[in-house]
C-alpha cells in the first residue's frame, strides 16, 4: 500500500469512516504532494529526486530546523518534468505553469511539516504526522 494511501485510509478512520480522498480533495494541492510522495517511493524518494537534480541545499533546509528556502516553479519543471507536471494541472484544471508555481509554494512547506525535528521519519512515523497534518488542514 502506498503512502497517499495509508494516509488517507488512517484519514477516513479519523473521520468516522467518511472517504478520506474525498475529504482530502478540500486540499487539492496537499492531496498532489502527497500523490507525488506516493508515485516516488515515499518522501524521501521524492527529496532524492530534487536532491538529484542539484537541489539538495533546498530540501535540507525543508527537512532542517531552520527557515526553508524557496523553490521558483522553473526548479519545480526541471526535477518533475512537463509529463508529470502535465498531469498534476490536469487534475488540478489549472495551467502546467500555474501548477509548478502553486507545487513551489506548497512543497517546502508540506516536507517541513512531514519532518519535524529536522528529520526523516520512519513510514509509520510519517503516516502519523501527515495525518496530523491533514487533520489540521480539514479542522
Amino acid at each position: 500500500m502506498g503512502l497517499f494511501d495509508s494516509v488517507a485510509g488512517g484519514l477516513g478512520q479519523m473521520l468516522g469512516g467518511q472517504q478520506a480522498q474525498g475529504a482530502a480533495g478540500d486540499n487539492p494541492m496537499l492531496q498532489v504532494v502527497m500523490g507525488l510522495m506516493n508515485n516516488s517511493g515515499g518522501l524521501s524518494g521524492l527529496l532524492d529526486k530534487f536532491q538529484q537534480g542539484g537541489l539538495g541545499d533546498l530540501v535540507q533546509s525543508w527537512v532542517g530546523t531552520g527557515s526553508n528556502l524557496p523553490i521558483s516553479a522553473e526548479q519545480i519543471q526541471q526535477v518533475l518534468g512537463s509529463g508529470a507536471l502535465g498531469d498534476i494541472a490536469s487534475k488540478l484544471g489549472i495551467q502546467p505553469e500555474q501548477a509548478a508555481g502553486e507545487l513551489s509554494q506548497a512543497l517546502p512547506d508540506v516536507v517541513d511539516k512531514l519532518t519535524p525535528g529536522g528529520q526523516l521519519p520512519a513510514e509509520g512515523d510519517l503516516m502519523a504526522t501527515a495525518q496530523q497534518m491533514l487533520g489540521k488542514l480539514l479542522g
